[in-house]
């Protein structure tokens, strides 16, 4: 399905970008008490919100709206100091919208009623088309090709899919298309994913990436919104009905330079939270935060470099091997391997840390050990801790997943979490 390029750039004005935003994340466990799945910390500087909303302005969407609802505060205060900085004259935006029970007492029940109760919102900015994008997913993407891919099909709905093992499908939407890729059938995290007639193994899967006609989105908002036992959700109730009565494209998602799948992770758990994480250290790894022509933007706080000092005869010696280390680290006498330090992390001497993504002011003491961990933003780890080390007495402590990382945030430590999470 190939999309023209000379379409762009007038689409993407015309279109309203809205990230849904509001969802807590459970499968992340105690990285979301506190804190919406989206304001998560990922890649050493940013937060998962970053990707979707660094894809829209690298994509020339310049009107955003992002919903939000559950523990917002962190979210919403990231978003006002990274993203508050576009021209309103110019009606470029990026717009909060907290759940303000607009048209029923209740907050979102769902993410077509989350963008259900913003239509007099949606409606005044007047757009031709309305992107729908989870505000929960890493990675990169060019959204006016879609929007071009929705146009040239002359589709009413456009969903974005990528392929994924069918042993992994359950946790998403699962769709099946005829030769054209016109969606045949949609099922939300389907217990018995069907696999691709053509490669097995396979599944095609929803990024929760939707182009809308806005005209098709009105009309089907306010249809479901009258039904009965709806759950008001784009997955389980919108996309399912209107696959029956309506033009409904998939869109692949690609990589343009190797026309293969493209690099895109849910982020969703501990283990795959850690893992995507760790991936970033590799010497080429798929999802690259140095390229020039795709950047990624978030808040930038005024750090000072990262430090590593001493570097005596007896072990004393402070050094990062493969690993990435944010601004305003310091690394004093201690040796990190294979892991990623967020900023502003101290590593004490003789403390050794491996395969472990350390978020934000993090202090590990003297002679500690950390193995395949996640050490949460705030913690202060005691002089001569083990983690990762004997898997049964962390369980006692923190959160160990079944992949056997240690999950530690300060509530697991008796400490109070640090403003701004």
């Amino acid at each position: 399905m190939p999309a023209t390029k000379r379409f762009v750039s007038r689409l993407t004005r015309q279109t309203l970008a809205l990230v849904l935003a509001g969802g807590r994340g459970s499968r992340l466990y105690d990285l979301t008490s506190w804190r919406a799945k989206p304001a998560v910390p990922f890649g050493g500087k940013f937060r998962i919100i970053d990707f979707p909303l660094s894809n829209c302005i690298n994509s020339g969407i310049s009107r955003v709206g992002v919903l939000t609802q559950y523990k917002a505060h962190s979210l919403i205060r990231h978003i006002q100091r990274g993203w508050g900085s576009f021209r309103g004259e110019m009606d470029e935006f990026v717009e909060l919208l907290p759940a303000q029970q607009r048209i029923e007492t209740s907050w979102y029940e769902g993410t077509a009623d989350a963008v259900m109760q913003n239509l007099d919102i949606i409606k005044s900015h007047n757009p031709e088309y309305v992107l729908i994008l989870a505000g929960d997913h890493v990675y990169k993407m060019d959204y006016g090709t879609m929007i071009a891919a929705h146009v040239e099909e002359e589709a009413d709905v456009t969903v974005g899919c990528v392929e994924v093992p069918v042993e992994e499908a359950s946790a998403f939407g699962v769709m099946s298309v005829d030769g054209d890729y016109r969606v045949t059938e949609f099922l939300e995290k389907p217990e018995n994913p069907k696999e691709m007639p053509d490669k097995p193994g396979r599944t095609l899967a929803s990024m929760g990436i939707y182009v809308f006609s806005t005209r098709v989105l009105f009309e089907e908002l306010e249809r479901d919104y009258e039904l009965d036992g709806s759950s008001h959700d784009f997955g389980k109730d919108i996309i399912p009905s209107v696959i029956k009565r309506l033009r409904v494209v998939a869109f692949p998602f690609r990589d343009p330079t190797r026309e293969t799948g493209a690099y895109w992770r849910d982020v969703g758990t501990v283990d795959a939270l850690w893992q995507a994480n760790l991936e970033l250290i590799g010497i080429s790894p798929e999802l690259n935060l140095y390229d020039p022509e795709w950047p990624i933007w978030t808040y930038q706080e005024q750090l000072p470099p990262a430090k590593f000092v001493f570097d005596d005869g007896d072990g004393r010696r402070g050094m990062a091997l493969d690993s990435m280390v944010a601004g305003g680290c310091i690394v004093s006498g201690g040796v990190v391997r294979n892991s990623l330090l967020f900023s502003r992390v101290s590593v004490h001497s003789f403390s050794e840390i491996r395969d472990s993504v350390i978020f934000p002011d993090v202090d590990i003491g003297r002679h500690c050990q950390i193995h395949k961990a996640i050490i949460d933003r705030g913690c202060r780890i005691p002089e001569g801790t083990r983690i990762g080390i004997d898997l049964e007495q962390d369980r006692e402590r923190f959160h160990v997943s079944p992949k056997g990382v240690v999950l530690v945030t300060p509530e697991m430590l008796k400490q109070d979490y640090p403003h701004g999470l």
